[in-house]
């Protein structure tokens, strides 16, 4: 089992409760408080590491090695009772709990020691009770909730009040000692008091670069032997890391010297505990629970049914074990979903045609040969003519349209010699209704899709890696379109790889603000759960001011990105990023300014 796999039990729990939700009667109230319990406890869950030690052991350090980012701020010496914690967010950002205030306060990470350290915030005036830091981090994402204590050491006896506060609330310790001097008096007693406690402790000695292999063995067979005496059955694991190795070995993705660093080990073994000792009971034992309330129902087809739908789970909790990974699929490919852009191919279409409307409603104001070709054409298709509309002034209007209008009074008085003949006269009447085949707006629709689609085609062929770390969130209609502009193999590999896993991202992102909305825990949600509806809906559909009918012509719409590849005159340049909560179907005229054209 993978942390993906993890989540995905838990949506299936999540899935029997809604059902049995439906099965308490209103007037039961008892029944429907333990429901919200059972929500509650489902949607809070996650993986709290406590990690403790002295001032520059490099605790900092460790969590950046395991995130893989160099964004948590090291070598401050943080304030008595401030606690750091580090969890996800849909951006990067450090917000602060203060002592006895309502309101939290909203910073950039850079900021943080002007308030967690004493020379910026002397005797914690400021009242700062926690300082969370936020992270865009995959393994956050799937639940891993670091608390980084004050430290120990501290002559202040807050300092260790404070880390013992937390000895309920770990799921597991991971004490950060180094070769420079392991294993302190105060590191002692904190094994002693952490023994007790009967939560798990992983033991870390950091900055094995700095030492000698022999001065390496040294210190660890030191540790083993002070270990054994406090825990005589069962002494904690013990890694030998370096930090610093193992976070530039992420970042160049070489796993040869990521293994060396020991960073991968420690990482592994912590995913085992969590997985298969803590997550898998946790799992367990809210199945037991949901199983017991089911039991006092009364007897029913339904109960019965959510019953079996419960064993089913049951069972595959018992057979799912053997290598642990941090995250399944192809999610972590793709670094950067968290803020994948909605369809740049709609967004490319949207801007050419709200740049089109501009400059036509004024056209068809000045220029009486514009009002009459208008006029000849029969208008634009009913979509277009309401799109127009949101353009053009009541003036514009009424100086572009009475061409046309008297134009089909014209023909309307023609067709009254037809009146005998009822087919023909029908006929004629039907051509006066303005079509696609006939709107001028259509037409600029099509021939922007398919430059957009050639281009991106165009892209993902001669710039594959570096393309797909920017892809946006193509919707289903043109990743359709664009699968079939591609003709190398390994780019269309690469994006049908990047579409299943935004899909994917999408879709436990909408099982996750549903989980907590059912819990009334949707202050939980980050951003990318409060706006995952309308994305996810965006990457089905597309933008309705694009695909809200089928194209023009007979011939499917591969077939005429393919027929166009050959003539890309206008060329759609990568979009910068933008924080796809910003990317409202309800912002009419802009979405995507960035995209632009390269003549």
């Amino acid at each position: 089992m993978d942390l993906r796999d993890y989540e995905q039990r838990k949506f299936e729990i999540a899935e029997v409760l809604r059902g049995l939700s439906h099965l308490i009667p209103d007037e039961r109230t008892e029944w429907r408080e333990r429901l919200r319990d059972l929500f509650t406890r489902l949607a809070e869950d996650r993986f709290n590491l406590v990690v403790v030690g002295r001032f520059s052991r490099g605790k900092t350090s460790l969590m950046n090695a395991i995130l893989g980012t160099d964004r948590l701020p090291t070598g401050i010496a943080p304030l008595t009772s401030v606690i750091t914690t580090v969890t996800y967010g849909s951006k990067e950002q450090a917000v602060l709990k203060y002592e006895n205030r309502i309101l939290d306060k909203e910073i950039e990470i850079e900021s943080l020691p002007q308030h967690i350290t004493q020379q910026g915030n002397p005797g914690n005036v400021q009242g700062i009770k926690t300082a969370e830091i936020q992270l865009p981090a995959e393994i956050l994402r799937r639940g891993f909730y670091f608390v980084d204590t004050p430290g120990l050491g501290s002559v202040i006896i807050e300092n260790t009040l404070t880390t013992e506060s937390f000895l309920p609330e770990a799921d597991a310790f991971i004490l950060v000692t180094s070769y420079e001097s392991p294993l302190s008096e105060d590191e002692m007693r904190f094994f002693k008091a952490g023994s007790s406690s009967g939560r798990r402790i992983f033991v870390v000695l950091n900055k094995h670069d700095t030492v000698s292999l022999d001065s390496r063995e040294a210190a660890l067979a030191f540790v083993r032997e002070q270990l054994h005496k406090l825990f005589e059955r069962s002494p904690p694991q013990i890694f030998s890391v370096s930090s610093t190795e193992g976070l530039e070995a992420k970042r160049s993705n070489d796993a040869t010297r990521l293994a060396a660093s020991g960073i991968s080990e420690l990482e592994k073994q912590l995913l085992e505990f969590l997985l298969i000792e803590k997550s898998n009971e946790f799992l367990l034992r809210m199945c037991d629970r949901l199983r017991e309330f089911l039991q006092e129902l009364p007897t029913s087809k339904e109960v019965a049914s959510l019953i079996l739908q419960l064993g089913s789970l049951v069972k595959q909790l018992g057979r799912e074990s053997g290598a642990i990974e941090p995250f399944g699929g192809s999610t972590s490919a793709f670094p950067n979903l968290h803020h994948v852009r909605s369809c740049e191919i709609c967004a490319y279409v949207t801007d050419k045609l709200w740049d089109f409307l501009c400059q036509y409603q004024y056209q068809i104001i000045v220029s009486a040969d514009e009002q009459q070709r208008f006029a000849d054409r029969g208008g634009f298709c009913p979509f277009h003519t309401w799109e127009y509309e949101s353009v053009a002034s009541p003036y514009g209007t009424c100086n572009g349209y009475p061409a046309l209008l008297d134009q089909l009074a014209t023909e309307l008085r023609d067709a009254t010699s037809l009146i005998d003949n009822r087919g023909d006269l029908l006929a004629t009447l039907q051509r006066l209704l303005p079509t696609q085949h006939d709107c001028v707006v259509c037409d600029i629709r099509d021939s922007a899709e398919q430059d957009a689609i050639a281009a991106a085609a165009k892209r993902l062929e001669e710039r594959r890696t570096e393309t797909l770390k920017s892809l946006s969130a193509i919707c289903l209609p043109h990743f359709v379109m664009l699968a079939s502009a591609i003709k190398d193999s390994r780019a269309l590999r690469g994006l049908i790889d990047h579409q299943a896993a935004v899909l994917q991202r999408f879709s436990e992102d909408m099982q996750r603000y549903a989980l907590k909305h059912d819990a009334v825990r949707r202050y939980l949600a980050s951003r990318e759960e409060t706006t995952v509806a309308e994305r996810g809906l965006l990457s089905v559909a597309g933008r309705r001011r694009v695909n809200f009918a089928p194209r023009q012509t007979g011939a499917s719409r591969c077939d005429r990105v393919l027929q166009h590849e050959g003539n890309i005159t206008r060329p759609m340049e990568e979009s910068e990023d933008k924080e796809s909560g910003d990317e409202s179907e309800a912002a009419h005229s802009r979405d995507f300014q960035d995209a632009k054209v390269a003549r």
